[in-house]
């Protein structure tokens, strides 16, 4: 029985997109550290830094302890201990997240939400070792969450459709942009109270959101480097290349051709997102929802 339940995980895994994996990811580390801490509470084990896992998993402040600790730039984005705050991200994560694979595909999401997360951690870090503020609390301030990947992810959907229309409890129909910046605005307000450094490293995930999707718009994409080495790792666990059919593309076209019908299927991507930004998704006839839905298959590539 039990080795059928591990099976129906791996299959629902495996059927899972990088939005849902992304979920599931933050939900089993939330419920793993607080299981975890509810055992050791009850045999009453110390929660000192060997036996704490926010030690090991949180980002912290300062440098020599990121030295030890190097994987937590990674592993902070996906640990939660409050319910509140976990709740809140991933409904956030749900609903940004659908907009951004809906028209940029899983690889872009997935890359928005590391990389977001990683600007965060870097503007929270230099923060802390650079203004006078934070002199006196660099040593045992640490960062978790997955705001500032949330943000990140929010800030590119809002750049890439600034009037994306977004229903809203009481309020009625509210632009994706108008949902962005008051965020922001709510972070930078934030910043003098209790839990600046959080605030700034949100700041840090919207500040690579906008950046990334204005870069691609002009064509610049700031994570193929990071996809590459993704595809990479992925390689690894598919089947050896002995066991697999070889098989060769050859491009039916010279060069010039080639980069000119990338060039004009950009520009017609960028039309049709113009055409989202004005009038809403609904605006949008068959032929341009299958042109996008294809292009977005594209960059899943």
């Amino acid at each position: 029985m039990a080795s059928s339940f591990v099976s129906d995980i791996k299959h629902q895994l495996r059927q899972s997109n990088t939005l849902q994996k992304l979920l599931i990811a933050n939900i089993a580390v939330f419920l793993l550290v607080n299981i975890t801490k509810s055992v050791m509470w009850l045999f009453k084990v110390p929660l000192d830094d060997y036996f704490n896992v926010t030690y090991w998993l949180a980002v912290p402040a300062s440098l020599d302890n990121l030295l030890h600790h190097p994987w937590t730039l990674i592993t902070y984005m996906f640990l939660h201990e409050e319910f509140l705050h976990i709740l809140f991200n991933m409904l956030w994560l749900y609903w940004m997240g659908q907009i951004l694979m809906e028209y940029l595909g899983t690889k872009k999401l997935f890359s928005t939400y590391i990389l977001g997360g990683l600007c965060g951690a870097i503007l929270y870090i230099v923060s802390f070792n650079v203004f006078p503020l934070f002199s006196n609390a660099v040593d045992g301030a640490f960062a978790l969450g997955a705001s500032a990947s949330v943000l990140a992810i929010t800030v590119a959907a809002a750049t890439l459709l600034p009037e994306y229309p977004v229903q809203l409890i009481l309020i009625g129909r509210v632009p994706l942009r108008m949902i962005a910046l008051f965020t922001i605005l709510l972070d930078l307000l934030s910043i003098s109270g209790n839990n600046a450094g959080g605030h700034i490293a949100h700041l840090g995930g919207a500040l690579f959101g906008f950046v990334y999707i204005k870069q691609l718009k002009k064509g610049i994409d700031l994570a193929a480097w990071f996809n590459r080495i993704m595809d990479k790792i992925s390689s690894l666990s598919r089947p050896s290349s002995r066991h697999r059919m070889k098989v060769k593309y050859k491009r039916t076209v010279d060069d010039d051709t080639f980069l000119h019908n990338k060039k004009a299927r950009q520009e017609r991507t960028d039309e049709i997102l113009d055409k989202i930004s004005k009038s809403g998704y609904g605006s949008l006839t068959k032929e341009e929802r299958d042109f996008l839905f294809r292009s977005s298959k594209e960059n899943e590539k």
